[in-house]
């Protein structure tokens, strides 16, 4: 997903420096925006690794940072797009609902964690638990993932174009899993599927929507799933639980 801004827009965007202004305001004046705001796009210089920058937003508004931030950047996130130029921490995009949110550099633990929905992308690297208990969220990962990534995922998808670490999909529910490259290791109850021409285009579309569709060969992927055997106790299994 490309974002553009008119002359327009950006002649009318709001530059906030928070070297010299307070977070808390910043955030309080980004709730206050309403749906027909023309205060759609804003500019936030000096993050310096700060907590919950654009979090909670429900406005279709674009938010870019330029720097690094700390935990839960764009967490709970509704309709905005937030773009940050630069690493993120712990937990960013977590629950979001809609909207986008791009990582230029890597992000950190449980990225996009418990986010029902909307499009993370991250053009680094992200560390472990990276889409814990998604739930409909879309993430693209352009580097590799760490440890337990998509652990409990329930739906959505995770494309990761670089390597995924050890216990990929544990405890996986219906959430689709694509890696172009090396898994260092599948979790309880996931395993290696087919891929076929529906999924196939189910990965393109997550690649159109990153931006990146004509960028990768989709034949290098290979796609991950629930085997479906711990949705309900079952004494057979019980050395999984």
């Amino acid at each position: 997903m490309k974002l553009s801004l008119t002359p327009a827009a950006a002649e009318r965007a709001v530059d906030i420096d928070l070297a010299s202004s307070a977070l808390r305001e910043l955030n309080a004046a980004l709730h206050k925006l309403t749906p027909d705001t023309n205060e759609t796009y804003w500019r936030i210089a000096n993050p310096a690794g700060r907590h919950a920058i654009a979090a909670g937003l429900d406005v279709p508004v674009t938010v870019e940072i330029d720097g690094p931030v700390g935990y839960y950047c764009a967490g709970m996130n509704k309709q905005a797009s937030v773009i940050v130029n630069g690493n993120a921490g712990v937990g960013v995009a977590e629950n979001m609902m809609s909207g986008f949110v791009h990582v230029k550099g890597d992000a950190s633990q449980s990225a996009g964690a418990t986010a029902h929905g909307g499009l993370l992308v991250i053009d680094g690297n992200a560390s472990a638990r990276c889409g814990i208990s998604m739930k409909g969220v879309d993430i693209v990962v352009k580097g590799s993932v760490g440890h337990m990534s998509a652990f409990m995922a329930q739906a959505g998808t995770l494309t990761v174009l670089g390597d995924a670490g050890e216990a990929l999909g544990d405890s996986l529910y219906e959430a689709k899993l694509f890696v172009r490259g090396s898994v260092a290791g599948l979790g309880a109850d996931c395993v290696e599927k087919e891929m076929r021409d529906e999924h196939r285009t189910l990965l393109a579309a997550k690649l159109d929507a990153a931006g990146i569709l004509g960028e990768v060969d989709i034949s290098e992927f290979r796609r991950y799933g629930s085997a479906r055997s711990l949705y309900h106790f079952h004494i057979d299994n019980v050395s999984s639980y």
